[in-house]
């Protein structure tokens, strides 16, 4: 098996602006494990947040490579379990990997991912689209751009609320809204009666990831559903937030993979909470790699692709928030 790196800037339609960052470029790693026959792929972007760059990706798959190259695995967790001795110190590198392996191997087995995972497509749930944080009049264009039944609105400004009432006046959609830890317990449930009275679904990780108390308050206290993103990174966070939120949301890059991915959505439903993924700004090759978790979800954030101009890949395709998955086996993801 040979390990292949690729790299791209993915170019954004649209300035993205969340809490904490903002970007029109979004670098990316694309990770290829060719055996001869087949070729799979799997991504993971660079995220300053989290201290993720291409360089230091790379610099940590090369310490793998010979495992890699040299060792015969049946499966993708096998690979991962052998791999995570070396890169669990750098989850978004083991991610671009193990995404490469699931979906090699569900290529050799002449089958898509979620097929190879035994599980159906029947009740799929539908995958928002982002509004990121900028001015009213551009957050109302975006959503005019591209028509949608979920929007998840970026928030943590000076003036949340105001702009989530003018973004309802110009649709029926669905909202979901993610403050990225800017808010306070207190401005969280005073929000809350008013954001429900708006179409708001959930509030995502409205305090810092450290703050436990703030976190008990609004779990009692708030009127709407709170879902956990940055105060849930890896495993071992999932029972952490039993009784502080009511739902995880996973992202593969900050766990290392589909193989906790799936372990960690295992663990949240036995714990009775919702379960959600979502993404980075990635190109189809990350996006499709989310695509075959969506029959164990409640929720899904897979709209990456859509906000950048140059996709170096082709995969999974959209239908007004419907997932139309790729005629290919695997995740269905290829370089152009």
């Amino acid at each position: 098996m040979q390990l292949i790196f690729h790299t791209f800037d993915l170019q954004l339609k649209h300035t993205f602006t969340i809490a904490h960052d903002s970007r029109d470029v979004q670098p990316t790693l694309i990770v290829e494990l060719r055996d001869g026959a087949h070729s799979g792929f799997g991504e993971a972007t660079s995220n300053p947040y989290y201290g993720a760059t291409v360089e230091n990706m790379i610099q940590a798959l090369e310490t793998v490579r010979q495992l890699v190259e040299n060792e015969d695995f049946i499966t993708a967790d096998d690979l991962w379990d052998q791999a995570h001795l070396f890169l669990k110190s750098n989850p978004f590198a083991q991610c671009a990997l193990d995404e490469a392996a699931h979906d090699l191997f569900a290529k050799r087995k002449n089958q898509k991912l979620y097929q190879s995972w035994g599980l159906s497509i029947d009740h799929n749930t539908l995958t928002n689209f982002t509004i990121g944080i900028d001015t009213v009049e551009k957050m109302v264009s975006k959503m005019k751009e591209l028509p949608w039944p979920i929007y998840k609105i970026k928030l943590g400004t000076n003036d949340d609320l105001r702009i989530v009432q003018e973004l309802r006046k110009n649709t029926d959609a669905k909202f979901r809204v993610d403050a990225n830890c800017a808010w306070t317990a207190e401005q969280t449930i005073s929000f809350a009666p008013e954001l429900k009275n708006l179409g708001v679904e959930f509030i995502e990780q409205p305090l810092p990831a450290d703050d436990t108390e703030g976190m008990l308050k609004v779990f009692t206290d708030c009127v709407l559903p709170v879902i956990a993103d940055e105060s849930c990174i890896i495993e071992d966070d999932v029972v952490k937030c039993e009784g502080l939120f009511h739902g995880i949301n996973i992202k593969l890059t900050k766990c290392g993979g589909l193989t906790p991915a799936l372990r960690m959505i295992s663990s949240a439903k036995k714990l009775g909470m919702k379960t959600m993924v979502g993404c980075m700004t990635e190109s189809s090759v990350g996006i499709s790699a989310i695509a075959h978790l969506i029959p164990l979800l409640d929720y899904v954030d897979m709209d990456g692709s859509l906000l950048i101009s140059n996709d170096p890949a082709t995969g999974i395709t959209f239908d007004y928030g419907k997932i139309i998955y790729a005629d290919g086996n695997g995740t269905g993801a290829f370089l152009k």
